[in-house]
């Protein structure tokens, strides 16, 4: 007489997903000695808002945790590919070696995207000017391909701040490249202004943001009113954490009042990269 083993239960619970997207590179680009860009896959359920940032890293070394930084996305929504902007720092934990990816490479991207400098934590106004210095401009370059920027804004400025006049990545995008583009390249060609400053060499409009705001330079320039006005103007900021807490404090004073995703205001920062 043959016995029947009963058979012991096994553990069947599904393992737990990653909370990365394991994406390939695309395509890499080095602006400078200090600046470079980089385009991974997209994948097919991942959704954001225009001016959005996410968690891009690298798997840890000799099986350590994976080192992520949080990057806005210079990709428009719609866009096919995701595109990021970035400084090398040759002692970072995560630039010194995300600076020397090739395409066909493996890049960590987070799931979640999330950030405060997307066009719903605005109120609606006539004038949007986006303020970034350094890679500060990557959302800038999202926000400027959304049709729905041209559809609540009469007038775009584009300010950027670099030190070098080689730092100005995407010069050439923005004085002319955008007008090519596919969705928003004729509102672009009549309604977006670009506005480059360069701090430490000889340059048509020299100095920080900052000063040229306090001096009423740039609105000369740009052959507007002196000032910035809460009836009128919308400003996203994005950079060095100096820049934009005295950009900020400059906001304020002309009356504008912060904004946020439960809140919209007048102007908006992204806390996440001012600490």
């Amino acid at each position: 007489m043959t016995q029947t083993l009963s058979s012991t239960p096994v553990d069947t619970a599904p393992a737990r997903p990653s909370p990365h997207h394991a994406l390939k590179v695309l395509a890499v680009h080095h602006w400078t000695e200090q600046l470079f860009s980089f385009t991974l896959e997209r994948p097919e359920d991942f959704r954001f808002r225009s001016g959005e940032f996410v968690m891009i890293g690298l798997p840890g070394e000799e099986g350590g945790k994976p080192v992520l930084r949080a990057y806005s996305i210079a990709s428009p929504h719609w866009a096919e590919e995701l595109e990021f902007f970035s400084i090398k720092v040759p002692d970072g934990p995560l630039t010194s070696r995300l600076q020397k990816i090739q395409p066909g490479d493996t890049v960590l991207m987070g799931r979640k995207p999330t950030g405060t400098l997307v066009l719903d934590a605005l109120t609606g106004g006539e004038r949007l000017w986006l303020i970034g210095t350094g890679t500060g401009l990557a959302p800038w370059l999202s926000v400027a391909r959304d049709p729905e920027t041209y559809s609540r804004f009469g007038q775009v400025i584009v300010c950027h701040t670099v030190r070098q006049v080689a730092d100005l990545a995407y010069r050439d995008f923005f004085t002319s490249g955008i007008h090519h583009d596919p969705l928003v390249g004729d509102e672009a060609r009549a309604r977006l202004t670009y506005y480059p400053t360069v701090t430490r060499e000889r340059f048509e409009t020299p100095g920080r943001i900052t000063d040229r705001i306090r001096s009423g330079d740039i609105f000369a320039d740009l052959q507007l009113p002196i000032g910035f006005s809460p009836n009128t103007d919308r400003v996203m900021l994005c950079g060095s954490m100096a820049m934009i807490k005295e950009a900020g404090e400059l906001l304020e004073t002309f009356g504008l009042k912060e904004g946020s995703n439960a809140e919209p205001g007048d102007y908006v920062l992204e806390r996440a990269f001012v600490g």
